[in-house]
């Protein structure tokens, strides 16, 4: 079972008409189950539902097979830490799905790290989907002393403006 979700704040019509489409099209043979928040678009080949409950989701992102997201970091993260494979496709600031496209920046800097698969546009994700299926995500390692260093880095850079003398 492939578990979609878009997340609980904003729905994800463009996504989810996607996947839907590309499902319609391989005779809705896939067994998919979304969580689309309000969205104005229903599927036909799958059964979604607004909103899941933590345990919920927690359960459907655990026994799926694989994830179809937007490119929200609690989501990839979820995935990530359940070892699923993840397909991702980032709201656009041209669509009025999110104000900046931060969630381009991260879906690419995941791609490059091996963790996840990108679809960029609608047009992508029947063909992303088909590359779902094979892909093995490269695991994430934690690294606090990375993090504790970005910190500190930064942290010396306000510090050399001035801001805090």
């Amino acid at each position: 079972m492939i578990f979609l979700t878009v997340g609980t704040q904003f729905p994800f019509d463009r996504l989810v008409k996607a996947v839907d489409k590309a499902m319609e099209r391989s005779g809705c043979a896939v067994e998919v189950f979304a969580q689309i928040a309000d969205s104005s678009y229903r599927p036909r080949c799958f059964d979604a539902v607004s909103y899941l409950q933590k345990d919920e989701f927690d359960k459907n992102m655990r026994e799926a097979s694989s994830i179809i997201s937007h490119a929200g970091m609690g989501t990839i993260t979820a995935a990530l830490e359940n070892r699923k494979p993840i397909l991702v496709m980032p709201r656009l600031r041209k669509y009025s799905e999110v104000v900046n496209d931060h969630q381009v920046a991260i879906a690419k800097k995941f791609e490059q790290l091996g963790h996840l698969v990108v679809a960029y546009s609608e047009q992508d994700v029947p063909e992303k989907i088909k590359a779902l299926e094979q892909f093995v995500p490269t695991e994430r390692k934690k690294s606090v002393d990375a993090v504790t260093q970005r910190i500190s880095s930064f942290i010396q850079q306000v510090m050399q403006m001035g801001e805090f003398a």
